[in-house]
């Protein structure tokens, strides 16, 4: 009897660390952005969230001259390596800035979403990468 409460608690253990690693790498999938597309936008700063495990920024913006503004979502990498990539800071930007970011957007076109590459800080000409692959083994794009 006990061998087959060991054996069960075995594999209870086995079942949890094996849906904790699939919940961990669909986290961190990047299937859901179109790598083989970049676009530009320019529009002004709603919020910046400065929080692990990925910094977002919302931007009112229009992808296209004429279509009327909306928000989009920007996700990039944590605060940590955006400091190590290239100079962010939690205050770089705040609510109102006009900014232009460069992504990859989300394989589903009509989300207004994609993954962050870069921002340049419109008042002051400032870019920002946000790419840390970009920084770390440049040229192999």
């Amino acid at each position: 009897m006990r061998q087959v409460l060991k054996s069960i608690g075995a594999f209870a253990a086995w079942v949890f660390v094996a849906g904790g690693i699939s919940q961990s790498a669909a986290h961190h999938s990047g299937s859901m952005f179109d790598f083989a597309k970049k676009q530009t936008i320019r529009g002004k700063v709603v919020e910046m969230r400065w929080v692990n495990p990925h910094v977002t920024i919302t931007i009112n913006a229009s992808a296209s001259p004429g279509e009327a503004p909306a928000e989009w979502l920007m996700e990039s990498t944590s605060p940590g390596n955006l400091t190590r990539v290239g100079g962010w800071r939690r205050d770089v930007i705040k609510p109102g800035d006009e900014i232009e970011v460069t992504f990859h957007p989300l394989r589903e076109a009509d989300k207004k979403s994609g993954l962050l590459r870069e921002m340049k800080v419109l008042s002051t000409g400032e870019v920002f990468p946000a790419n840390i692959r970009d920084q770390e083994r440049p040229g192999l794009e």
